[in-house]
């Protein structure tokens, strides 16, 4: 059966359940039973059904709109790169559609699912990771995908970031050159490809390369509070110098720091790897990898349209310049 043929009857048919079964679950109500969910998605996916909640009588197929995945709407670091993304979208003429991922009672997939119902043209993808959820979503549609900010271990989809590597490396050099020879890694999520396959490794081989003793990775520090709490476990440990992923956990670990009496510099410095306003509001304002927060939505949007209209990508895979600025949060030498 072609998949342009296969209706709301053939699913209910083949799930053996009614069709307004079905479709409270191609919605995300969760007024239905494991069982039957998992029985009508296995159809589902085996039919290859792509429900059309835009109206039927577009001929072209087309509706303009392009669907934006994001973690978090409160997340600074993604607002930023969604003001690139809007911009390049109303020069084209397109039209958005936001829909968060966090604290969803709906699986991910499902969360895809609603937005790929609604007939977007395409979709970009902002995650500090993309999960295997996403990844099979997205397999299952011909809709075009683009990852924003967001590094996969799989290649498959096209992506624009930074070089994650050499900024960290940079920004290690920074610190040593400094003085500060007990490091540690901050990340979110240590199993993130971004944090696994990027920052860990570069970090390690800068420890083991410059023969340097007692420096760590910290993981699971994803909030003000994380970063607040950790300061007194860096302390004990002799930690004097610190790469933070997240902007937000930088603050809370630089005022646990000055909470407790550090000298912000001298005794401890702080280099932030997101650049949000927020590294730039603080006092003493944080040394930052500033990434292209703006050019990296952008980018993606532009990758996106060619896409979309078929006209394909010279390069697959972007990389923007990354700087690392220099402010308080380091002596800077």
């Amino acid at each position: 059966m072609h998949k342009q043929d296969v209706t709301i009857y053939d699913v209910a048919r083949e799930a053996k359940v009614s069709m307004a079964t079905v479709s409270r679950v191609v919605n995300g109500n969760n007024n239905v039973r494991k069982e039957t969910r998992d029985r009508v998605m296995e159809v589902i996916k085996r039919l290859h059904y792509q429900p059309n909640a835009v109206a039927q009588g577009l001929a072209s197929k087309r509706t303009t709109t392009v669907g934006l995945i994001v973690p978090d709407l409160t997340n600074l670091y993604f607002a930023e790169l969604s003001k690139g993304i809007d911009d390049i979208a109303v020069l084209y003429k397109y039209n958005i559609i936001i829909s968060s991922v966090e604290n969803r009672l709906m699986k991910e997939d499902a969360v895809i699912q609603g937005l790929l119902n609604k007939q977007v043209d395409g979709v970009i993808y902002m995650s500090n990771k993309l999960s295997e959820e996403a990844t099979e979503a997205f397999k299952r549609t011909d809709t075009p995908v683009v990852l924003a900010g967001t590094v996969s271990g799989n290649s498959e989809f096209p992506s624009v970031n930074i070089d994650y590597k050499k900024a960290d490396t940079e920004a290690l050099n920074l610190l040593l050159n400094d003085g500060k020879k007990k490091l540690a890694l901050v990340v979110g999520d240590k199993e993130a490809p971004i944090n696994r396959d990027n920052r860990i490794p570069a970090f390690e081989k800068f420890v083991a390369d410059n023969e340097l003793e007692g420096c760590e990775v910290f993981d699971g520090i994803k909030d003000y509070s994380d970063g607040y709490n950790l300061y007194p476990e860096l302390a004990k440990k002799g930690i004097n110098g610190a790469i933070v992923t997240k902007d937000v956990s930088s603050v809370g670990l630089l005022n646990s720091a000055l909470d407790r009496g550090a000298k912000v510099p001298e005794d401890f410095e702080i280099i932030t790897a997101s650049a949000t306003q927020i590294a730039s509001v603080v006092r003493p304002a944080l040394t930052t990898i500033k990434q292209p927060l703006y050019d990296l939505g952008a980018v993606a949007m532009r990758m996106l349209t060619k896409l979309m209209n078929d006209e394909g990508l010279e390069e697959k895979h972007i990389t923007l310049p990354y700087e690392l600025i220099k402010k308080q949060s380091t002596l800077n030498k």
